[in-house]
């Protein structure tokens, strides 16, 4: 069995950052509606409003489950994307119920993109992009972390037929 070079899976923080925590905040909120939800509304609105504090609470409960619904789908997306280097070779499984794998030689390798927004940068994450022939890129991941590491790591193998 080859030695593996790199081993990881995308961050969910890393691949969502703003979606992360602004469903994280919500989930909070709706937690916060479900607790004090009739408490926060000020008297003289409570009958414009109309909602009891039953009501109130399962707005809450309902606002927490579908938040925590969403993180989870996306953890388990993340979970289930999974990048690996040896010398030899790169293999990118994708899939939770039916899988996909792709795997380049490593003498294929013809060009290695790696892409970082801002705040990947600060996150040290980016997205790679992988061509062999063509203009079309072979493979294209994000949300990886190191994303440097992996372009140096495929860079400094030896290219056969060279």
């Amino acid at each position: 069995m080859p030695q593996v070079l790199y081993d990881a899976h995308p961050s969910l923080l890393r691949t969502r950052p703003f979606g992360t925590l602004l469903t994280i905040l919500l989930m909070l909120g709706g937690i916060l509606v479900a607790v004090v939800g009739d408490q926060v509304i000020p008297p003289e609105l409570k009958p414009q409003i109309r909602l009891d504090g039953r009501t109130l609470q399962m707005i809450g409960i309902g606002v927490f489950a579908f938040f925590t619904l969403q993180l989870l789908t996306w953890w388990v997306a993340t979970l289930t994307d999974h990048l690996e280097i040896t010398a030899d070779e790169i293999l990118w499984t994708h899939g939770l119920l039916s899988k996909q794998y792709t795997e380049i030689q490593m003498a294929s390798v013809r060009t290695v993109r790696v892409t970082q927004t801002l705040f990947q940068r600060l996150m040290n994450a980016g997205d790679i992009t992988i061509y062999t022939a063509g203009d079309t890129p072979e493979l294209v991941v994000r949300g990886l972390p190191d994303p440097g590491e992996i372009r140096e790591l495929i860079k400094a193998q030896p290219a056969s037929g060279a």
